[in-house]
């Protein structure tokens, strides 16, 4: 993990906002994502891909579903920029999803 990463995930408006919805500590599918943030399942993908890559979630399978959260182990200092960075947001939407986690 570089900060490099760090900041081009937190560059993209989509990836943020994602993040903000992740950043919550629960569990979240691309369903919800996409619900939330008014994109398709293609570009929510994608987004969720280089948050993975830059190392900001984990995902679990859930039957068909995969199911993302933030990871526990991020550095302090990755942390404390993320936090500051989601607290400057205005607030989401709550969503419509149905498929939650069990």
């Amino acid at each position: 993990m570089h900060v490099d990463d760090l900041l081009t995930a937190l560059a993209e408006p989509t990836r943020l906002r994602a993040l903000q919805i992740i950043w919550d500590g629960d569990e979240h599918c691309v369903c919800e994502l996409m619900d939330r943030l008014g994109v398709t399942q293609s570009r929510m993908s994608r987004h969720i891909q280089r948050l993975k890559q830059a190392g900001l979630l984990t995902d679990r399978r859930d039957a068909q579903w995969v199911r993302y959260r933030r990871r526990a182990d991020l550095p302090t200092a990755w942390v404390a920029v993320i936090e500051a960075v989601l607290r400057a947001l205005p607030p989401l939407p709550q969503s419509a999803c149905q498929k939650r986690a069990a």
